[in-house]
């Protein structure tokens, strides 16, 4: 998996993660719940490439 998708997945996980927090302070369900729910998609993404890459070599 290229550099540029690995950051891409992680940086997808870190908006996730800011947003679920900006919704925690305002009080917004909506942004906390999509929020957590692009951590999760980011995190997937990861976790997908990690595998790939462990049975790459």
């Amino acid at each position: 998996m290229s550099i540029a998708k690995k950051i891409a997945h992680k940086a997808e996980a870190v908006k996730g993660g800011v947003k679920k927090k900006v919704g925690r302070v305002t009080g917004s369900r909506r942004l906390q719940v999509e929020g957590r729910g692009d951590q999760v998609k980011g995190n997937a993404k990861q976790a997908g490439a990690k595998i790939k890459d462990a049975f790459k070599h």
